[in-house]
């Protein structure tokens, strides 16, 4: 069942822009960010292994303890939730073996069925070319989770600002994400935006699709 219409997906597209001033009395109605969770949920990801964890904070005390860290720009005080997308450092057996056990658990399949997939996930993610890098590849992952929720995000009306600009070392003690084994990736402010945000009104600018695709 389709929701949107191509026309309507583009026009949402591009009414979405990356907020820089955040309306701070209006929040994310409840039903609207349940849906939004449900979308980071529903992230795509390389063996459907979700090598990250998704911190959401509302908080008003959390929220400006990470301003210092985030370059001192407002958003993530000011939005309604604010997301940091954090990547596991580390892949290990514990970790393929919950994942596994879900597959046996949602599917309705035994655990032995999945001997050879197990076999193949710890042969890179674990001890194979992605287990070497794993936090690298987990921070990929962890950006089409926040590619996914911005585009979900904008369908719903939901104004987002994606974030590099901040310390991910200042984000990891604020929030003791190295304590579970994660760290800082990217972040997103999520809300509505003020009526004095400069950059709403200004036109989008891309490239021309001549230079940026390519068809074969």
């Amino acid at each position: 069942m389709s929701i949107s219409t191509p026309e309507a997906l583009l026009q949402q597209l591009a009414w979405r822009y990356a907020t820089k001033l955040f309306d701070p009395t209006r929040k994310i109605p409840p039903a609207d960010w349940a849906a939004l969770e449900e979308a980071l949920i529903l992230t795509p990801t390389s063996y459907g292994l979700q090598p990250f964890k998704f911190i959401v904070i509302t908080d008003p005390a959390v929220k400006e303890a990470l301003v210092p860290h985030s370059w001192n720009q407002r958003q993530p005080a000011d939005c309604s939730h604010f997301v940091v997308f954090a990547a596991r450092t580390e892949n290990t057996d514990a970790n393929v073996d919950r994942y596994l056990a879900r597959i046996a658990e949602v599917r309705g399949v035994s655990g032995g069925s999945l001997a050879g997939f197990r076999k193949v996930l710890v042969g890179d993610v674990v001890d194979g070319p992605r287990g070497q890098i794993a936090l690298e590849w987990a921070t990929r992952q962890a950006y089409i989770a926040l590619g996914n929720f911005m585009t979900s995000a904008a369908l719903l009306g939901v104004d987002t600002c994606p974030m590099e600009g901040f310390v991910p070392e200042g984000y990891d003690e604020v929030l003791d994400l190295a304590t579970h084994g994660l760290h800082a990736a990217v972040a997103c402010a999520t809300g509505y935006r003020s009526e004095d945000d400069k950059y709403a009104k200004l036109p989008k600018v891309r490239l021309p699709a001549s230079e940026l695709l390519v068809r074969v």
